[in-house]
């Protein structure tokens, strides 16, 4: 109830458009053009790490923004005089509203375009609705003269996609992927596949009992994949490496982790020791196989590199379980 009384609070404070006076317009005018400056530098900040090209496009709409801005302070200080009204485009009802952009990172170039071409729309549908409210012949003049310049920011925010730099973009994208989702998960498969091979061995030989083997892997698995989540997800916030959101990139670490470690615990489901033992060697195999693959493709790395590093870390990890075990 509390909530609701609230939000009919908010919109009775809100402003009608058509409620606004000639200095009111131009106020909110002002105020649209900073904002939509400050939005486009963001934008700019955002892409200038890995669409340089497309971030200068931004920085050029930003200074044409403070140029609007400019033009319509001019004819305010003519007409007004100084002191401008704080009026935003929150008080004014019909506006949409907009996501901060510093909370979004990484920033994608199609949605930087897409809310590029929103903004000039939602802008040029204000300056033409304003036009037509005031018998002002000059201020009748500049808020046209903007709502035409709005329209080919419109075309020109379409026409990005036109221009863009598709291999780029592609790379760009390709070395995000990389950075966010792929070496974190290889991170925590390597971790999880390799680090709790010598407990779970060294409890099957040590106990010739498939359930205790098993819930020791589980432990080490879970407790691998906690571990690792939390140490990749504090090692750095992804500001300036540009590793993407710090909690995601822990998740998806520990969950790579956990996967890697329960990959050859599941075998010891299987109440015969020496059969769930056979089972899980092979799938220990299948794992470093497959890190190795992983390496090669998206890494770079030389599959006879990427082979010798895993399996031989592999298997003198899987010989120190047994070791223990046995001893």
């Amino acid at each position: 109830m509390l909530l609701w009384d609230g939000f009919l609070n908010s919109i009775d404070s809100m402003r009608r458009f058509d409620s606004l006076n000639e200095q009111e317009i131009l106020a909110l005018a002002i105020s649209l053009e900073e904002e939509d400056a400050r939005i486009y530098d963001d934008i700019a900040e955002g892409l200038r790490s890995n669409y340089p090209k497309q971030a200068d496009e931004f920085v050029r709409m930003r200074k044409e923004e403070d140029g609007h801005r400019h033009r319509l302070l001019d004819l305010y200080l003519h007409k007004f005089g100084e002191h401008i009204p704080h009026i935003r485009r929150q008080d004014i009802r019909g506006f949409v509203d907009r996501k901060p952009l510093w909370r979004v990172r990484p920033l994608k170039i199609s949605s930087a375009r897409k809310m590029a071409e929103q903004m000039e729309l939602e802008t040029r549908q204000f300056y033409e609705q304003a036009a037509k409210r005031t018998n002002d012949t000059v201020i009748r003049q500049l808020l046209g003269d903007l709502a035409d310049e709005e329209r080919k920011h419109i075309h020109t925010a379409q026409a990005m996609e036109a221009r863009a730099d598709k291999n780029a973009e592609e790379e760009a994208e390709h070395r995000l992927f990389l950075l966010q989702i792929v070496q974190p998960s290889l991170i925590g498969l390597m971790d999880g596949s390799v680090s709790t091979l010598a407990p779970l061995f060294a409890a099957a030989f040590a106990t010739h009992n498939s359930f205790y083997t098993f819930l020791v892997g589980l432990a080490a698995a879970i407790g691998a994949g906690i571990s690792m989540g939390f140490a990749e997800a504090l090692s750095d916030d992804g500001s300036l490496t540009g590793r993407g959101h710090p909690w995601m990139r822990g998740a998806i670490t520990g969950l790579m982790t956990a996967v890697g470690g329960l990959g050859h615990t599941l075998p010891y489901l299987i109440n015969e020791i020496y059969t769930a033992t056979t089972v899980a060697i092979v799938v220990v195999m299948i794992e470093l196989f497959l890190i190795a693959w992983i390496r090669n493709k998206y890494m770079d790395t030389p599959i006879g590199t990427a082979l010798f590093q895993v399996v031989v870390g592999g298997i003198l990890v899987f010989l120190s379980g047994i070791l223990i075990g046995i001893s």
